[in-house]
């Protein structure tokens, strides 16, 4: 059985976070492991208070873990802070990992900020060079590259302008387009669009955190890159198409992990 470390915050609610990445990897049945970078107390309306781990005891986690049951794959999510970036990218250099998805998650879709502003430079210097795939979505982008992206001629100059601070593909997530969901890899110098309809669904919560997971799973599964790609567009545009709606409280319930 393949194994997958996910590292990053825990989602109380459920739809995004880590349990979104053991739900993901469950489903293209493998094996999950969590490094918890934080705790937030969220639902599918927004963040309400973040509680961040200490960096000895996401240490001790990580070494715990690759003494142990040494993962095929590795995706990272939420890393709130400067401290936990560099504990991350030591760890990483330390244990010699490759296969590396890294979710550069800022800002949630209710507005919190999920990245401390001191921290984005550490993520881009520490992180950036020891991935293997980049997911950041339109907004995201927007902030690494500061310029507007909100178009595919946008979307293309900033996944250009990534690539120049990393060796690792770009693949941005075009789900907050107008009209449709086109997402752009870019790797090696090469361009690979990967589209699909927009669906009539308000159900989105967690969707990047478990493209980002899926597409680990593809890696681990000894897949190419633009294949783990396929694949996760596939299975995320599939589970947002299943339309599983758990109920209505305040605000829409999305849980991708139903495929």
């Amino acid at each position: 059985m393949k194994k997958l470390l996910t590292i990053a915050g825990s989602d109380c609610s459920g739809g995004a976070g880590i349990e979104a990445d053991i739900k993901t990897i469950t489903a293209h049945k493998m094996y999950a492991m969590s490094a918890i970078t934080a705790l937030t107390a969220q639902n599918t309306t927004g963040v309400t208070a973040i509680h961040e781990i200490p960096p000895e005891f996401l240490a001790q986690q990580l070494d715990q873990i690759f003494t142990d049951i040494r993962p095929d794959a590795i995706k990272i999510g939420m890393v709130s802070s400067e401290a936990l970036i560099e504990v991350i990218a030591q760890k990483l250099k330390q244990y010699a990992c490759e296969k590396v998805v890294l979710d550069p998650v800022m800002i949630s879709t209710s507005g919190k900020p999920l990245l401390q502003k001191s921290a984005v430079a550490a993520l881009v210097a520490r992180l950036f060079p020891l991935a293997a795939v980049i997911t950041p979505n339109l907004a995201e982008a927007a902030a690494l590259t500061g310029s507007d992206v909100q178009s595919r001629c946008e979307i293309t100059v900033a996944a250009r302008r990534l690539s120049m601070l990393t060796p690792a593909a770009i693949l941005i997530k075009g789900g907050h387009l107008e009209k449709s969901c086109d997402d752009l890899l870019l790797e090696g110098g090469c361009e690979k669009w990967f589209s699909s309809p927009r669906i009539d669904n308000p159900n989105t919560h967690g969707t990047g955190c478990t493209l980002s997971s899926a597409i680990a799973c593809g890696l681990a599964a000894g897949l190419s890159i633009s294949d783990s790609v396929a694949q996760a567009k596939a299975y995320i545009t599939g589970a947002i198409n299943a339309r599983l709606d758990l109920g209505r409280g305040s605000g829409p319930l999305n849980h991708c992990w139903s495929l």
